[in-house]
């Protein structure tokens, strides 16, 4: 029996994250920041240094895509790098003062966007769906390189 598209876990969250995705880009007031780059700004914000290695680790996103938006965001002058003091062949990225201020714009189109999904759902469904997705989305290893 084959199933349906409509009951397919793989494809429900894909179409989701596109709803997601097309909310933020939506509240956004220019398009300095995409979803996946305010991913990556999230990241480097809670941990100053981290290495694009530790950002794949955290967010999730595979280390091409990373090395991407990471060139972007250090062409938009959103971040910084330096080599790590620990393993030369390493590099710390770090906010800059723009990408600071960009960050705190983008947390309010990304709270716009959450708003907008959430209205969709009682505050229960809204609860069950959050710790289901992070059971779902829960690394196999806790260990985040820097």
């Amino acid at each position: 029996m084959q199933q349906s598209i409509q009951s397919s876990l793989s494809h429900l969250l894909r179409r989701a994250s596109q709803m997601a995705d097309d909310l933020f880009s939506s509240e956004a007031e220019n398009d300095e920041v995409t979803p996946r780059q305010f991913t990556v700004l999230s990241a480097i914000s809670a941990d100053e240094g981290l290495s694009q290695k530790g950002i794949v680790a955290v967010t999730g996103i595979d280390r091409s895509t990373i090395a991407d938006i990471v060139r972007r965001l250090m062409d938009k002058g959103m971040i910084s790098r330096r080599r790590a003091k620990q393993d030369a062949r390493a590099y710390e990225v770090m906010l800059t003062a723009k990408g600071r201020l960009m960050l705190a714009s983008a947390y309010r189109f990304a709270a716009a966007a959450d708003a907008r999904l959430a209205a969709k759902m009682t505050d229960r469904q809204r609860d069950d769906l959050l710790r289901l997705l992070e059971v779902i989305a829960r690394p196999t290893t806790e260990v985040v390189d820097r």
